[in-house]
């Protein structure tokens, strides 16, 4: 069953109403902030503003297909509860997409103010993105491909994050400039701090620590902490 009071993961009412803000929050900003200062985001997020770009093809369509096509490369290594609850994100996400879009944005274009974007861009996706990760869920696939990839190399997530990061900043210079990068890295390590944050917020987390050179099993429910 999907909805379960017992089992650890699974949603309850509890962490779909988590999701739904979560999703809400994060691509509001996406849509209202991001999309129209040039500022993007490292990771799927990022990749899909990119997309977005060079095809035209809406996020809410994007969204669904790049988490997909990640989900079924790190199946056969993910449990199943895990795949289920950010299957469900990764739809509210792309329903929050459609919805945004049948409106204009509805916040000041901040184009001329890039760090007032940056910073402001973060903090919308850190909060959301938190908020999902806090339930178990991710926030896209490149979540579970994190995962995947710092098993298959041996190497620590966060050492996988900061390149797919990196790698999607620097093909964003096809469509955005080297000045508006810039401001995409503070967008970066805003909403990094804020996911950690909002993930752990009154919890009593273990402290990670260089002996721990390669992701756990476990560390799916965890897998914030790494972003940074």
């Amino acid at each position: 069953m999907l909805f379960s009071k017992n089992k650890k993961r699974l949603l309850t009412t509890g962490k779909m109403a988590a999701i739904l803000l979560g999703t809400a929050i994060s691509s509001f900003g996406i849509y209202n902030i991001h999309r129209q200062t040039h500022i993007t985001e490292g990771g799927v997020l990022g990749l899909i503003l990119l997309l977005n770009n060079w095809t035209g093809i809406s996020p809410s369509l994007l969204t669904p297909i790049l988490d997909i096509l990640c989900y079924g490369f790190a199946f056969r290594y993910l449990g199943k509860d895990f795949i289920k609850i950010s299957l469900v994100s990764t739809l509210c996400l792309a329903g929050f997409f459609k919805l945004w879009e049948q409106f204009p944005p509805v916040l000041p274009n901040l184009s001329s103010y890039p760090l007032a974007a940056a910073i402001a861009g973060g903090l919308f996706v850190g909060i959301g993105v938190g908020l999902i990760i806090r339930q178990g869920a991710s926030s896209g696939g490149d979540d579970a491909l994190a995962l995947i990839l710092s098993k298959l190399l041996h190497c620590r997530i966060s050492r996988v994050y900061l390149a797919t990061d990196i790698t999607v900043l620097g093909l964003s210079l096809t469509y955005i400039s080297l000045n508006r990068i810039a401001y995409s890295l503070v967008t970066v390590i805003i909403s990094s701090l804020l996911i950690e944050y909002v993930q752990n917020a009154g919890k009593k987390v273990k402290p990670e620590t260089d002996a721990e050179p390669v992701a756990a099993e476990e560390d799916i429910v965890e897998i914030a902490d790494a972003k940074l």
